[in-house]
């Protein structure tokens, strides 16, 4: 036993730990877009349905809302985020505009395969003011992105389609290799979800976003395999030191 611990003891002395890359990415952009004038908030990972769903304009009948989707707990009555953005309807229930708001950390869904994971990380950003239009949302994308990949990245925008916005558009960005990989989707809010948090859409308009950390992550560190991220291999993690 005494050599077990003096091993033990040996290898903890000498080993330095290190941030998680995914932890070191999600600073790096709250940090960004902190200083693009957004406010950091926070809310629970356990969230009501109203908040995770009814508030964001996804109907009962929504496929998100299946028991193969989302992770549901205490008898159907509560759920794991699948999204970050009931934060956002937090925020936007404690305060009148104009306001700015990010919040990121683990969402959860049911999914695993060499892009997905059933617990992953997002951000997500909204601003709500007089007069927003879809392109304030481009170019506020634009100079994100630029400041995360730099001038020359490729981009393109996707028609989309989500409950909460309206237009709505999903963003690619090209890859070293030439593939395209989704980043982010986004989009003006619908005012559906703005009148369900009492603020006047006839007179209010914003805009959304949301990152996923774990795929700019890939991109950034040229990772082929998001599972990589997660397995505790240590030669691999202690690439990011």
């Amino acid at each position: 036993m005494s050599e077990d611990k003096d091993i033990i003891f040996s290898h903890s002395k000498n080993s330095v730990g290190n941030s998680h890359p995914i932890n070191n990415m999600k600073d790096h952009i709250m940090s960004l877009l902190n200083d693009f004038g957004f406010k950091i908030i926070s809310g629970p990972e356990i969230e009501s349905e109203e908040n995770n769903f009814d508030l964001l304009n996804i109907k009962k009948s929504h496929p998100a809302r299946q028991m193969h989707d989302t992770f549901y707990i205490e008898n159907k009555s509560k759920v794991l985020r699948t999204h970050t953005s009931p934060v956002q309807i937090r925020g936007m229930l404690e305060n009148q505009p104009p306001f700015a708001f990010i919040s990121g950390g683990k969402v959860y869904r049911k999914d695993d395969d060499a892009t997905h994971l059933p617990m992953f990380h997002q951000i997500e950003g909204m601003l709500v003011n007089e007069n927003v239009n879809f392109a304030q949302l481009k170019d506020l994308i634009y100079k994100i992105i630029f400041a995360l990949f730099g001038e020359k990245s490729k981009i393109r925008f996707r028609p989309s389609y989500f409950p909460f916005t309206e237009p709505s558009a999903e963003v690619d960005i090209c890859s070293e290799n030439g593939d395209w990989l989704e980043i982010l989707g986004c989009g003006v809010i619908n005012p559906v979800v703005l009148e369900n948090c009492n603020i006047d859409s006839s007179k209010f308009s914003g805009l959304a976003f949301g990152l996923g950390i774990e795929r700019i992550a890939m991109l950034k560190h040229g990772v082929s395999d998001i599972r990589h991220f997660y397995k505790s291999n240590l030669d691999f993690l202690e690439q990011f030191k």
